[in-house]
């Protein structure tokens, strides 16, 4: 007997968490009749961790996944608590926005979006199996014994897989905050060669706000007159609450190394393998020996609650010893635990076994996304979901993959990074991982991306009207900054600031590129410019004033793309090709690049083997 799904579906998504909801929607919203299958319909995009959403380079991913037609940035901005760019004294390139978000309100309004768009079934159960055949799927069964068909499968799981939440001694066979966890998954994955491990992470304690004595924490105000995450949202988002800082002590410190026997991460209880730029409060302790105090952040999770997240002490130490943990830090003496701190364990996957669009190699029309591919973050994540969905779609259309490059995004660093380079840990976005970061700023994400956002066809006609729009401005701008100035016509200006005043004419992007003037010094001084667009004017002045060094980098690029533009048969035999040494047949012959310039990146590909690939192409006329 039939239920009341039909069992013909174009595209399948497993999981609805941050990655899963991005590949839904970009299917749907392409045309495809898909089914997204969930474990708890309470779990869509949940925020199980920190509920804020962005940080530094997070916040890059966030606009970019905008920029392409993603749903990530314009939900952040409509469930915003407090908004805040960090590394505002660095420079533009590590500028990054980061927004404290209601957790509450941001899962009703993700689950809300994917309720009312068209093509789009929504199903809560549990996926037993990935049916194959001949190497390609053809559809799920669920532990209800339901078989739902699909020729393009999306699995974005997240942490769910065997999933074990670990307080102390006490371990419990759950997923993040008690919602259920996966169990047969793994083993289906298994049985199609997909490679599996065995990873980490954790959650700090939920506290009382009633209990808190913010008195004595410094506070945290948000930024006003910030640009939001989405480039069509208008105006400013207004702050709504305050975050406060305070510190550990020495006495967190003693009550920690006391205890220290009875934490799982060092007394054996954990095997597997957890974030190293996100560590426990006990981990910090023990490898920052010499640090007096940690810092604590204290944030809202929701306005509809009086629950606080106590961001840097995330611990998996038994209740008991957290109680007396927390209440050491400043301000907390008298704080009440409402949910206690945890670690999790979780099947990923190797992502070695992904091509740069998120296909399982050797099984045609599966994706995978997110934190099954060994990440950490909602932003890495969704960024993942988003091609995925992208490339399900493009399959399913017969047409060619989206590969992100390294120079184009900082989605395309993630991805490669992941595919090309593995990781051994949870992954974590980093403006340090991209090496043409001064070009990925985070203001001219649309600049890069909408355009191929455009011709994939999830950005709308309103979308790319407003991106048009601002091309325009920007270019208006560019033209005006041209304009040139005698002596007498800037001469007060630069007396005001202190600037010697030159004898010849200045234009007024001469004028910005010296390091003491800024676009909105000029804004206040020349009539003609005050009624531009500020935000463009930014964009325009940023370039301006980098403009050497970002000359200097897409030269590099330049040379780089010789490399990737030399692309690599996926039916090469390295171990046949003479003058390879024995890593490099090994490693190009488990990753399979698909250019020159990611087989450079494979770990153990030296220069010298780049150059037998290239002596190899010329030969057999590739």
């Amino acid at each position: 007997m039939l239920d009341s799904y039909q069992r013909n579906y174009d595209a399948i998504v497993i999981g609805c968490g941050h990655a899963g909801v991005e590949a839904c929607l970009a299917l749907a919203r392409l045309g495809h009749k898909t089914l997204a299958i969930t474990l708890s319909l309470d779990a869509i995009a949940f925020m199980a961790c920190n509920p804020a959403i962005g940080g530094t380079a997070k916040g890059h991913l966030v606009r970019e996944i905008d920029a392409l037609g993603g749903q990530m940035g314009l939900s952040a901005d409509n469930n915003l608590l407090q908004i805040r760019m960090l590394n505002m004294g660095k420079g533009a390139a590590v500028q990054s926005l980061r927004g404290q978000a209601d957790k509450t309100l941001y899962h009703h309004y993700m689950k809300n979006i994917m309720e009312t768009t068209p093509n789009l079934d929504i199903l809560q159960g549990e996926v037993a199996e990935i049916l194959t055949k001949n190497g390609a799927v053809y559809g799920i069964t669920t532990t209800l014994g339901q078989t739902f068909y699909a020729d393009s499968i999306v699995v974005a799981t997240g942490v769910y897989l065997n999933a074990h939440i670990i307080i102390g001694d006490n371990v419990t066979k759950t997923g993040p905050n008690g919602f259920s966890r996966a169990t047969k998954l793994t083993d289906s994955l298994i049985s199609l060669d997909i490679p599996t491990r065995r990873f980490k992470t954790g959650t700090p304690a939920r506290v009382d706000k009633n209990t808190i004595n913010f008195d004595v924490m410094q506070v945290q105000n948000g930024d006003d007159n910030i640009y939001p995450f989405s480039f069509m949202t208008n105006g400013y988002i207004p702050n709504k609450e305050v975050c406060y800082l305070t510190y550990t002590t020495q006495k967190t410190k003693d009550i920690i190394m006391a205890n220290i026997d009875r934490s799982p991460l060092y007394n054996g209880s954990i095997h597997s393998i957890g974030p190293r730029y996100c560590p426990s409060i006990e981990d910090k302790v023990m490898r920052f020996a010499d640090k007096e105090r940690h810092q604590i952040f204290i944030e809202p999770e929701s306005s509809l609650t009086n629950e606080m997240y106590v961001q840097g002490m995330s611990s998996s130490m038994p209740f008991d010893v957290q109680l007396e943990m927390y209440k050491s830090v400043i301000g907390l003496e008298k704080v009440k635990i409402m949910r206690f701190a945890y670690a999790i364990e979780y099947d990923c996957i190797d992502s070695l076994c992904l091509t740069p669009y998120l296909m399982v190699k050797h099984i045609k029309g599966l994706f995978l996304a997110g934190q099954l591919n060994g990440s950490s973050g909602y932003e890495e994540a969704a960024a993942q979901g988003l091609i995925a969905g992208i490339n399900a779609s493009l399959y399913l259309k017969e047409k060619q993959p989206l590969v992100l490059t390294r120079d184009s995004s900082y989605i395309g660093v993630l991805i490669d990074d992941l595919v090309t380079k593995g990781t051994n840990e949870p992954y974590r976005m980093m403006t340090a991982r991209a090496e043409h970061r001064l070009l990925l700023r985070q203001e001219n994400a649309d600049r890069r991306l909408t355009p191929i956002g455009r011709e994939v066809g999830l950005v709308d006609d309103e979308r790319w009207q407003e991106y048009t729009q601002k091309m325009q401005t920007i270019e208006d701008i560019s033209h005006i900054l041209d304009k040139t100035l005698p002596p007498k016509e800037y001469k007060d200006f630069f007396e005001t600031i202190g600037e010697p005043v030159p004898n010849n004419a200045l234009s007024y992007k001469d004028m910005l590129k010296r390091a003491s003037i800024s676009y909105d010094m000029l804004m206040q001084n020349f009539e003609e410019l005050k009624d531009l667009d500020k935000r463009c004017f930014e964009e325009v002045a940023t370039s301006v004033k980098y403009e050497g060094y970002l000359n200097k980098q897409q030269s590099i690029i330049a040379d780089i793309n010789k490399l990737e533009n030399k692309t690599l048969p996926q039916d090469i035999d390295y171990s046949q090709i003479k003058g390879l040494r024995i890593e490099a047949r090994q490693k190009l012959d488990k990753i399979k690049p698909l250019n020159l310039g990611q087989a450079s990146r494979i770990s153990g590909v030296s220069p010298a083997d780049i150059t037998v690939l290239l002596v190899y192409l010329s030969k057999a006329g590739k």
